[in-house]
């Protein structure tokens, strides 16, 4: 419930706070190119780096192996190009941080500890359909 409050209200009026603020501080049309030029770098970091995650998962199931952090790695880099093309800044913060190598990897680090506290504290919720 609180992460539904964050997603569809917090999060939108952050965006559009900052948005106005940008468009005052720096003005419309700037403001209009960045949403533009973000969503663009975005679509192609995106597309780079999931070519090269696919390359990677179809590497390992070749060799036999999981490919559980290609995996990873790609769910991030769709999350990542997702908030990309949603105009924000602070949308586009994650969505970079998400699709470069480097600071991916610390966030599916982050995200391992979260899920194996969880699965410590026996506190996991499974979903059936």
């Amino acid at each position: 419930m609180k992460l539904l409050i964050l997603l569809f209200i917090i999060v939108p009026a952050l965006e559009v706070t900052l948005l106005v603020a940008s468009s005052h501080w720096i003005g419309i049309w700037p403001t209009f190119l960045m949403i533009i030029a973000t969503g663009i770098i975005g679509a192609y970091l995106a597309k780079k780096q999931g070519i090269a995650v696919l390359r990677e998962v179809q590497y390992r199931l070749s060799r036999g192996q999981m490919p559980t952090e290609s995996l990873l790695d790609g769910g991030c880099i769709l999350i990542g190009g997702i908030l990309l093309l949603t105009p924000g800044y602070a949308t586009d913060i994650i969505g970079f941080l998400l699709l470069f190598p480097i600071t991916r990897k610390i966030v599916t680090y982050w995200f391992l500890k979260w899920i194996e506290k969880k699965i410590k504290k026996n506190n996991q919720t499974i979903i059936w359909k």
